[in-house]
This record gives C-alpha cells, structure tokens and sequence, in this order.
C-alpha cells in the first residue's frame, strides 16, 4: 500500500499541498479529482518522486521515506520500480519504434533478456490492440495510439502501482475512448491505479476510491458512490459543473 501523512509542499510561497494524508489500496482504482491547480498532479508525482514535498512521510510498501531528510538514489530508485507514471504527453523515445519503447526499460532496467521482453512486449501490445504497429514509430501514431503504447510500456515494467497524470486530457473524445477501454480493462485484471482526470463519467465507472482535493486538502477521501451522492455543497457544485446536462 501506498500512503502518505501530513504532507506538505509549496511553491515559492504558495502552498499546494496542505498536511495531506490518505492511502491508496492495493489491487484497486484510486481516481483523484478536483478543480485545475488543485495540488492533484503534485500529489500524484510526489508518489514517483518526481516532486519533493518539504515535509510528511511516505510510506511505499516497506519503504517510510521522511521527506524532511534527504532522499538517496537507491531509495528514489526503489519507489520508480514499483510505481509507473504515464504522462499526458506519452513520452516515448521517438527514435525507437514501438517495440523498441516497451522493451528498453526491462531490459536496461529489469535485466531480462531481450527475447524475453520481446516476447512480453508482443503480449502487451496485443492487449492494448497495437501488435500491428509494433514497428512503426510514435510519429506515425494517433495520440490515442501513442497514449496506448505509454500504457503497455509501464506495464511492461511489473509495477505494484501505475500513476496517470490525466492520461487522455490531450486527446480528442473518439481517442479518449481508446485509452478509456484499456484503463478499464486494467482496472477488471485487480492492477493497482492512481489516475488523475477531469472525466466524471469514467470516474465513476472506474474507481474504488474518490480522493477530492481542493486547495491542496483532501476534501473528499473514500468510497465511489458516497462522493456522487454527497451532500456537500461543494462536491456537489464540482459534479454539477463537470457534468453537462440540460
């Protein structure tokens, strides 16, 4: 499990996360949202750490890291291994083909054998409906093709979690589907998820977990259908203006 408590972090002198605490289970959909600049993709990149809060304590698994102290490689080297990011812009190596993108981290990271990891790869591509373009390369892809491949690419990596920083936000309604199907496919194989997003309905499709946050406080922290149904005034107001309807 992942957790963290009493975290804090902020910019220069304006405060994003604000003493937070909350887990993620494992085997289950975590979906964080909430209002643009919210503290939601600081949050979810201080899991990687790709962002260093100045104070709290995370533990990932049987690692606690103290963010007040320094933080080693070894440890930042740990905690990348069992949680993947995909980001919103795909970063795939563009001088590899797609194949070559899901292979190059089990092989230099994990050791496996080439063959090994082709042969993985093959596999991972096939569920996320690109076996075909296995070797073309990201600038003949789709965004939706390109996102897919992202996906395949971290799972390729064995994580105990995989952290989406808003994965579809850059795609188009049609591509967003794409991605959608996959993510949801993920969610039923019990893979461990942390998604950011701004989709209302894939939300609540997916997730086990709601964690809203505001101003970099967790207003809402638990089941599904308790945050849909909330008679807050303001998790209500967030729902209402997420959802169209005339």
């Amino acid at each position: 499990m992942l957790k963290l408590s009493h975290v804090n972090k902020t910019f220069g002198e304006t405060p994003v996360l604000k003493d937070l605490s909350t887990e993620f289970p494992e085997q289950q959909t975590t979906v964080v949202l909430g209002p643009s600049g919210s503290g939601k993709s600081t949050m979810l990149r201080s899991l990687n750490l790709l962002e260093r809060p100045e104070s709290g304590i995370y533990d990932c698994d049987d690692l606690q890291i103290d963010f007040a102290k320094p933080i080693t490689s070894k440890t930042t080297l740990e905690v990348r291994q069992r949680t993947e990011m995909v980001f919103q812009s795909f970063n795939l190596f563009p001088h590899f083909s797609v194949l070559q993108n899901v292979i190059e981290g089990p092989v230099h990271v994990l050791h496996q054998s080439k063959d090994a990891a082709t042969k993985e790869a093959l596999t991972l591509l096939d569920s996320v409906g690109l076996l075909d373009k296995a070797d073309a390369y990201p600038v003949e892809l789709s965004g939706g093709q390109s996102q897919r491949v992202a996906i395949a690419r971290s799972l390729a990596m064995h994580p105990q979690y995989i952290l989406l920083d808003e994965p579809t936000s850059a795609l188009d309604p049609e591509l967003e589907l794409e991605v959608l199907k996959v993510l949801l496919a993920i969610h039923d194989q019990n893979q461990s998820m942390i998604i950011v997003t701004h989709n209302m309905a894939f939300a609540q499709r997916v997730a086990n977990k709601i964690l809203f946050i505001e101003n970099g406080d967790a207003l809402y922290d638990g089941p599904t259908d308790g945050f849909f149904h909330s008679t807050n005034d303001r998790i209500k107001s967030f729902i209402d203006s997420m959802t169209f309807s005339i």
